[in-house]
């Protein structure tokens, strides 16, 4: 999934995001004075990344008095078959740590779990962070070449071993569980923690990670932070007084319109006969049994 140089902000709480949104230059060659600038943004930007550190303390505090929602064991289970349906095909996400290919999407080699990708900077750090703790792994003599490509679909430096390479490693316990932690930490955990502090239940936490996963933890055009933006301009979350299944519904269109926008034949069913099912029938805790269809092809958790 696509998320560009900006992966810092994943585990950043929500005061940050509207700050940023306004910030980021839009144009990497800059003038001198274009350079103050952007120091200044930048200074602006650590500034309000402190800012939201300190309050961190308090936000646990909230959150540990919740209900734990979609990081209950089996909820969290159910995220991920619910995430691989729509990644990988199958409900049967153990199956993909070794999944790798290039889908042709600008976005280089596509692999593991969660569907890491060469061109988008979330597999080099997987890999990096791996190798600091595995240094003699199968995938390390890769890194300058993840390195280089990263940014884009290249695959210099990669071919012919690195598919090879990924699908050995991915039979060793140590990287499986590295996979795990590292799509914890960057999409799982952040989304769910801001989707808490904004007030939804099981169901929103969901909608919240499956978007962060596709459009990745960024504030680009139409990354996970700026979608969510545009949503509360739409209406308040429940956290601001709002109705959940209103804001809820609101946040879906906004993400249907932005994945329309960017590829207008994009299958957007992972919403349109899951997510919004679920919504229409009330299920905010995401209860089972469940039913849905994405792609076309149906499927079912008891």
């Amino acid at each position: 999934m696509r998320r560009i140089g900006i992966l810092f902000f994943a585990a950043v709480p929500v005061a940050v995001a509207a700050v940023v949104y306004f910030l980021i230059p839009s144009e990497s060659a800059q003038s001198p004075a274009e350079s103050t600038v952007a120091s200044e943004q930048q200074a602006a930007l650590q500034e309000a990344k402190s800012r939201a550190e300190q309050d961190r303390a308090s936000d646990d505090e909230l959150i540990a008095s919740l209900p734990k929602g979609l990081a209950a064991p089996a909820k969290k289970e159910l995220a991920q078959q619910l995430v691989s349906s729509a990644e990988s095909s199958t409900v049967d996400w153990r199956r993909t740590y070794g999944y790798i290919e290039d889908l042709g999407d600008g976005q280089g080699y596509t692999a593991g779990i969660i569907g890491f990708c060469t061109g988008t900077h979330d597999l080099l750090d997987l890999v990096e962070n791996y190798t600091e703790d595995h240094p003699d792994n199968g995938l390390a003599r890769y890194l300058p070449a993840l390195r280089k490509v990263d940014g884009t679909d290249s695959h210099e430096g990669l071919d012919p071993g690195f598919t090879k390479a990924w699908k050995a490693e991915s039979r060793v316990a140590a990287f499986r569980e590295a996979q795990d932690a590292e799509r914890d930490r960057v999409y799982f955990d952040p989304a769910v923690r801001l989707a808490k502090l904004d007030g939804l239940g099981t169901l929103g936490q969901f909608v919240y990670y499956d978007a962060m996963v596709f459009h990745g933890a960024g504030i680009d055009a139409d990354g996970f932070y700026v979608l969510r933006e545009r949503a509360l301009r739409k209406a308040d979350s429940p956290s601001e007084g709002g109705a959940e299944t209103a804001y809820l519904d609101a946040f879906l269109d906004v993400r249907r319109a932005a994945m329309r926008a960017k590829r207008p034949d994009t299958d957007t069913t992972r919403i349109d006969t899951a997510q919004r099912r679920f919504l229409n029938n009330g299920n905010l805790r995401l209860n089972t049994p469940l039913v849905w269809q994405v792609y076309g092809e149906t499927y079912k958790v008891p």
